[in-house]
């Protein structure tokens, strides 16, 4: 069966307490894709989320481990489709936009990222603690990268089968999104950025979001894989720093040798020595792991063309 002809959609929804909307947000979802099946996967709500959507006509299933993220590896682990939307249920992204998402992969593109940013989201969003994490976010990711995506953390995305099934997802929380993004750029997928408009919650809808405590999340998510995706410039940048101070305080003690032919800071010249070596170490330590992650990134290539391959088969 052709894909960019009749695609199977699941439009997957997390849901943590989210009463006020998730009745609007399944019916709006089903008017924009009719043929779509709708999950809402109810993340522990101690209020009417799993029954409101249930009404709606959505499918609702329950995902007992906290987070986002965990959500979203339940949902890609339990169901199959041609197509995956995914949104929040907070009312805050507009659902017909999805039907030119699907369009874009069935065309080929591996993930759709609905783009806040460009569109209305600094004038909708009251939090300016979010907008300010926001830029910070994605212009650490594209400065590493050499990328040249605008909204790194939004939550309405596109997949097709093969990223869902592909994608590990190892982060718990919120900072899922940014963990896709990076994944998607350090393995060179299809993405592509459609904007959307963006709206803010409405009146007695509470965002969970916690600006501090999943700022600092999703921060220690980038530095966890810039470690992991880029270590030559993690560790060779910081073994060049570390060593090149070494022989800046080496030269100082050899300038006074030079001067006075007598060795009087021996603790400088064993500190300086011991930065030194340090620094190169960091810098082997780099080349090792940057060639492991070269490694990972062709299995990566090598799987994931044999699970398309299957996937033709079936």
């Amino acid at each position: 069966m052709n894909i960019a002809e009749n695609p199977t959609i699941a439009v997957l929804i997390p849901c943590y307490n989210e009463e006020i909307t998730i009745g609007k947000v399944v019916n709006d979802f089903h008017a924009a894709l009719p043929s779509a099946t709708v999950y809402v996967y109810d993340n522990n709500s101690s209020d009417r989320t799993a029954e409101i959507a249930s009404t709606a006509g959505a499918i609702v299933r329950k995902e007992p481990r906290q987070g986002k993220g965990n959500v979203i590896r339940a949902m890609f682990e339990d169901i199959d489709a041609d197509v995956y939307i995914m949104a929040d249920g907070d009312d805050t992204y507009p659902a017909d936009a999805a039907p030119d998402m699907v369009a874009k992969v069935a065309e080929g593109y591996d993930m759709v990222i609905g783009d806040r940013l460009s569109s209305t989201y600094f004038q909708e969003n009251k939090r300016p603690f979010h907008n300010f994490g926001n830029r910070l976010v994605r212009d650490s990711i594209n400065g590493l990268f050499g990328a040249h995506i605008t909204d790194i953390m939004t939550g309405y995305r596109a997949f097709s089968f093969t990223f869902a099934k592909t994608y590990p997802v190892l982060s718990r929380g919120f900072e899922v999104e940014t963990e896709m993004t990076i994944h998607s750029l350090n393995n060179n997928l299809r993405l592509y950025e459609m904007p959307i408009q963006y709206r803010d919650r409405p009146e007695g809808s509470i965002s969970k979001l916690d600006t501090v405590g999943d700022g600092i999340k999703v921060m220690s998510t980038i530095f966890r894989m810039i470690r992991e995706y880029k270590p030559l410039p993690f560790f060779g940048g910081l073994g060049f720093i570390i060593g090149i101070i070494g022989v800046i305080l080496c030269g100082t003690v050899t300038f006074e040798f030079a001067q006075t032919g007598v060795v009087t800071h021996f603790p400088t010249l064993i500190g300086a020595v011991m930065l030194v070596i340090t620094g190169l170490l960091l810098i082997v330590a780099g080349l090792i792991l940057d060639a492991m992650a070269k490694n990972n990134r062709r299995t990566f290539v090598i799987d994931t063309n044999k699970f398309s391959y299957d996937k033709r088969r079936r």
